[in-house]
């Protein structure tokens, strides 16, 4: 339905003339009845108390289908840091009741899960703003330290708090429960090894490699990190040289040697295995992990300049592959938030 259409069938709804509705919205009658007969369009500043008047929702105003719905709110979180407490509602209530629906319940099971953890980031950023402030406040108290362990994945040392075994005890019980499928058997093995539990690793790594999806670079990489678990570096340096003498162009195998050598903290390495990954990859539009991985190293290094840097062609590698702009998706304001902080430390 056109909005004039729609604006027409809510006005008479709700009992009202033109111009008691052009009155709540501060406009002339006229400009209502030529929304209602399609000569003019409402200004977008109008959608919301429009939407507001009727009881509706701004998308309620346009008809939008289910997907096109689903779609705006992947967008606009996708576009966002932070939604206004109004929106978070009202895309709440609306995937809350497309639970209900058993054709749509997998694609609003993952949003709204989006949803909870968009706004869980929001929050988080905040508490880690007055966490940091409160500890340099009080440097030898510890009250807001577990905060920062939260949010932003701070090292706990307490064993009974670092350990993944919860982790570990669901992706057992999906793996279990979905035997053929090979992801649940590659989130398990990353909290094995992240706990050092290379018996149970192997095990399970039998069983992923027994797998027909198993994916044939990831069957060795594994074999070396549980190497590294044991403490056994030479054993997984030389799996991991081997799989690189094997198979050189190969991007899958570079990013994952480059990971390897940046676990390992062998930072020169991973930079180079890292930059031969990214131009290995044949992909458009490319990912920007590899060069995420060498951003991160400069920063350790302290070279700050060549992290700012690596900013600029991650910056360029979203606008002019992925065509998105600081408009359209908020990483593109995070990655330049990220060459400025880097650039003031240079």
């Amino acid at each position: 339905m056109e909005l004039g259409k729609k604006i027409r069938q809510l006005r008479f709804k709700a009992g009202l003339t033109q111009e008691q509705l052009a009155e709540k919205l501060g406009i002339g009658a006229q400009s209502v009845s030529k929304w209602e007969n399609a000569v003019a369009m409402p200004d977008i500043t109008a959608l919301p108390l429009l939407a507001e008047i009727f009881g509706v929702t701004i998308d309620d105003l346009f008809d939008l289908t289910t997907e096109q719905r689903f779609n705006r709110i992947e967008n606009r979180m996708d576009a966002e840091e932070e939604l206004p407490a109004d929106v978070f509602l009202e895309f709440e209530g609306f995937l809350q009741a497309e639970l209900n629906d058993a054709g749509n319940q997998k694609r609003a099971t993952e949003l709204i899960a989006y949803l909870y953890w968009h706004r869980m980031n929001a929050e988080g950023r905040k508490a880690a703003r007055y966490a940091k402030e409160a500890i340099r406040r009080a440097p030898n108290e510890k009250e807001c330290q577990w905060i920062l362990s939260k949010t932003d994945n701070h090292a706990i040392w307490d064993w009974n708090m670092a350990n993944h075994s919860k982790a570990v005890n669901f992706y057992r019980e999906l793996a279990e429960a979905n035997p053929d499928s090979p992801l649940p058997y590659m989130y398990l093995l990353d909290n094995l090894i992240a706990d050092h539990r290379a018996d149970e690793a192997e095990r399970w790594l039998d069983r992923y490699s027994a797998l027909e999806k198993a994916h044939p670079v990831m069957k060795r990489v594994y074999r070396a990190y549980i190497a590294l678990a044991r403490f056994d570096e030479p054993a997984g340096d030389r799996i991991m040289a081997d799989l690189l003498a094997e198979q050189p162009d190969n991007d899958a195998v570079l990013f994952e040697t480059a990971q390897y050598y940046a676990a390992k903290a062998d930072y020169e390495k991973a930079i180079a295995v890292y930059e031969r990954a990214f131009a290995a990859d044949t992909r458009r539009p490319r990912f920007q992990d590899a060069l995420m991985g060498i951003a991160d190293i400069y920063e350790i290094m302290g070279d700050y300049a060549n992290a700012a840097r690596t900013y600029d062609r991650i910056i360029d590698l979203l606008e002019n592959e992925w065509s998105l702009t600081e408009e359209t998706d908020s990483s593109v304001a995070a990655a330049k938030k990220e060459k400025a902080r880097l650039l003031a430390m240079a």
